[in-house]
């Protein structure tokens, strides 16, 4: 018996891998800290497992997924989250004792983790990115820009004086207005470190490439345009259709080449609406929100991840069709909701019996979905019971 460790939450990507890697044959093992995770409700799920909760004990949560991986069926253990992703290239030799992976060495991943870093990266490549500076260096308000936070994750070795035990994940994005000012120890205060600000890119389009690397190499890459996302601001991909631009491969192989990046990559990019240019927003060195989409075009990045742990990377043969569009309906109605309860100083809102149309007939138009398979319900009907939940 061959199987897959698959730490995750209520993230499509789990379920996305549980169901990929049970068509060739891999058991899988979902291990979480949540309640009612859909992946586990899934037929194809052959475990479900709970264990520590890691935002409350990251070591904790690091030993008990160490213990399920030194099972002997335990092939290796997949990123999901940022929780996984920090901790397998973290401790990379502990896990790396009792299975295989295929993560960054932990320098690549503060690279991607500390957007000031990545920003240097980018521009020493020649990739175009937003100008970017710390909160407190910024003296000139004029323009639309962006807050953020500097570190994708909060924990040791990123961010100073975090415990070893201790993580955060970090999401706060703040807009201003062409003129408008923040409060720098209010958004300070929110973060829990100072953040950065960049400038707003006019975009006529969001995009993604998801990619898989060995040492520098690429073994597989997927482009996808977002159509929507989680809100009417943007956000991860809701609503995207697979592409292939070579301009934007252009850019992700020379970032990619320049980190001599190894294992998953998921890279987001907006098209400057005057230049045409793919301006780099960020890199996430795991499986990403958008991962069902991928599957559905062809790229089966679970499998090329088994394949590449497990040295096999001579068998990875990436192709995908061009064209597809898939919704996840949980983010479609967060999508919806977005436009009812948020507000953005530089994105204008739609109204919202337009978009729900909009929705309607592309869910008509193209029935793809991240969840909902007749096959297999439970996934769906957890993922639902949890949203509404969520919203309550």
């Amino acid at each position: 018996m061959t199987a897959a460790l698959i730490p995750t939450g209520y993230e499509t990507q789990g379920y996305t891998c549980v169901r990929s890697l049970s068509r060739h044959g891999i058991d899988t093992i979902i291990a979480s800290e949540k309640p009612k995770v859909p992946a586990g409700k899934s037929r194809y799920c052959t475990e479900a497992l709970s264990v520590s909760d890691p935002r409350r004990d990251l070591l904790a949560y690091r030993d008990d997924l160490l213990e399920i991986a030194r099972r002997p069926a335990v092939t290796t253990v997949v990123p999901i989250r940022p929780d996984g992703a920090y901790l397998l290239s973290r401790y990379r030799e502990q896990f790396g004792d009792v299975t295989d992976l295929f993560v960054p060495q932990f320098e690549q991943f503060h690279t991607v983790a500390d957007r000031l870093r990545l920003v240097e990266a980018a521009e020493n490549a020649g990739v175009p990115v937003p100008t970017t500076a710390m909160l407190g260096d910024v003296e000139e308000w004029s323009g639309e820009q962006i807050v953020k936070s500097r570190y994708n994750v909060l924990a040791e070795g990123v961010l100073a004086g975090r415990a070893p035990g201790d993580m955060a994940v970090e999401k706060s994005l703040t807009h201003l207005a062409a003129g408008e000012a923040p409060d720098p120890e209010a958004l300070t205060a929110t973060m829990g470190h100072e953040p950065i600000v960049q400038e707003y890119i006019p975009s006529t389009a969001e995009y993604m490439i998801g990619a898989l690397y060995d040492h520098g190499e690429p073994l597989a890459m997927f482009q996808h345009r977002q159509i929507r996302g989680d809100t009417y601001a943007g956000g991860g991909g809701v609503y995207r259709e697979s592409v292939a631009i070579p301009e934007l491969a252009t850019v992700a192989r020379a970032l990619l080449d320049e980190l001599d990046w190894h294992g998953l990559a998921c890279i987001e990019y907006m098209r400057h609406e005057e230049t045409g240019e793919f301006y780099l927003t960020e890199i996430n060195p795991r499986m990403w929100q958008s991962l069902p989409s991928t599957v559905r075009a062809g790229a089966d990045f679970p499998l090329y991840y088994w394949l590449a742990a497990g040295g096999r990377q001579e068998e990875i043969d990436c192709d995908y069709e061009l064209g597809v569009g898939t919704h996840s309906l949980h983010g479609e109605l967060r999508h919806l909701l977005s436009i009812v309860r948020s507000d953005s100083s530089v994105v204008a809102k739609p109204p919202v019996t337009r978009r729900a149309r909009e929705i309607l007939v592309s869910c008509l138009r193209e029935p793809n979905f991240d969840y909902l398979a007749l096959d297999d319900p439970g996934p769906f009907v957890q993922g639902l019971r949890n949203e509404l939940s969520r919203l309550r």
